[in-house]
C-alpha cells in the first residue's frame, strides 16, 4: 500500500501524492473520453484523495483529527493534478510521451520523500492571543484565573475543535500563590499539563511555562501526530494579562506559545493557530461568566 511507503506527516504524502492521484485519474479518464468536461478534471480526483485518506484511517496510519486536517489540502491539490492532466491531454501528445509523464508523476512522491525532511523540516514557535472584556474589576478576574475550579459541560461554549476530537478543559489547580507555584491543568481524556509559574503580579499578570505529560495521554485521546508534547506539536507557555478599563471593566488577554515541527508548517500552523485560538476563547468565556457572576 502506498501509505506504508510514505511518512504521512510529509509533503510527499499530503501534497505530491494527491497531485499524482488526481493526475493519473484524469489522464485515464481522458483516454476513455477525449472531450471530458472540466468539472471532471476538478472533482474526479477527489475520489482518489478520499480513498487514500480513508485507507490511512482504516489502517490506523492517521486518526480522525488528522484526516479532517488533511482533507482540505488533499482535495485542492488533487484537483490541481486533475486540471494539469486535462490540459496536458488537450495537447494531443503522443501516447508514449503521455505514458512517460504519467510514470514520472506516479514516482514523484517516492523520489521527493527521502530528501524533503533535510530541506523542509522546521521547528517554528507560534504565538496566539485572544482577549475578552469582562464586567468585573481586576481583583475579581484575578481570583478566577489563578485557579480554575472544575468546569461543567454547561459552562463551555460550542466548539468546532471539540467536535473534531480535541479534549475539553476541566480545571487548573495551584500548589501555592507566587512565583514557583505549580498549576496542574487537566483536560478531558486524561490530558495533563504541569504549569510552572514564573510571573506572579496579582491583578495584573500571570505567566507560566507549560509541560505536557505526554506519556500519560491515552492513545485514544489524541493520535500520535497531534499529541501535545510529541515530535510535531507542543504547547510551551501561557500568559494572562489584566488590563483595567476606564469604565471599571477588565480586558483579559490570554496568550500562548506553541511549537510545530513538520515539513509543511506553512499549512500546519493554520490548524494549530485555529485550535489554540478556539481553546483560549472557550477558557476566556468561562472566566468571563464566572467573574461577572462573582462581581454581582
Amino acid at each position: 500500500m502506498i501509505t506504508t511507503l510514505l511518512t504521512t506527516m510529509s509533503v510527499a504524502f499530503i501534497v505530491i501524492l494527491p497531485f499524482a492521484m488526481g493526475y493519473i485519474a484524469v489522464s485515464i479518464a481522458e483516454r476513455k473520453s477525449e472531450r471530458s468536461r472540466i468539472w471532471i478534471w476538478i472533482f474526479l480526483p477527489w475520489l482518489s484523495a478520499v480513498a487514500a485518506l480513508a485507507a490511512s484511517l482504516i489502517t490506523w496510519l492517521e486518526g480522525m483529527i488528522c484526516i479532517i486536517m488533511l482533507l482540505p489540502i488533499a482535495l485542492l491539490i488533487s484537483s490541481l493534478g486533475g486540471v494539469t492532466a486535462g490540459l496536458v491531454a488537450r495537447r494531443k501528445l503522443r501516447r508514449k510521451t503521455q505514458d512517460i509523464m504519467m510514470a514520472v508523476v506516479l514516482l514523484l512522491p517516492f523520489l521527493v520523500h527521502p530528501f524533503e525532511a533535510a530541506l523542509l523540516h522546521r521547528n517554528d514557535v507560534r504565538t496566539v492571543e485572544n482577549e475578552v472584556d469582562i464586567k468585573a474589576p481586576p481583583s475579581v478576574v484575578w481570583g478566577e484565573i489563578k485557579r480554575v475550579p472544575k468546569i461543567s459541560k454547561s459552562e463551555l461554549i460550542s466548539s468546532w475543535s471539540q467536535r473534531i476530537g480535541f479534549p475539553d478543559p476541566v480545571e487548573a489547580t495551584l500548589s501555592y500563590e507566587g512565583v514557583g507555584g505549580v498549576r496542574h491543568a487537566t483536560f478531558a481524556g486524561g490530558v495533563l499539563f504541569i504549569e510552572n509559574v514564573d510571573v506572579w503580579e496579582p491583578e495584573h499578570r500571570l505567566a507560566f511555562s507549560i509541560h505536557a505529560q505526554t506519556a500519560q495521554i491515552p492513545p485514544t485521546t489524541l493520535d500520535e501526530h497531534v499529541t501535545v508534547g510529541g515530535p510535531f506539536f507542543d504547547v510551551l507557555r501561557g500568559e494572562y494579562m489584566l488590563e483595567p478599563l476606564a469604565n471599571g471593566e477588565t480586558r483579559l488577554h490570554l496568550a500562548s506559545h506553541h511549537r510545530i515541527s513538520t515539513d509543511f508548517n506553512w499549512y500546519a500552523h493554520l490548524w494549530t493557530d485555529a485550535v489554540m485560538s478556539d481553546l483560549q476563547t472557550r477558557i476566556l468565556r468561562v472566566v468571563k461568566n464566572r467573574a461577572e457572576a462573582a462581581a454581582q
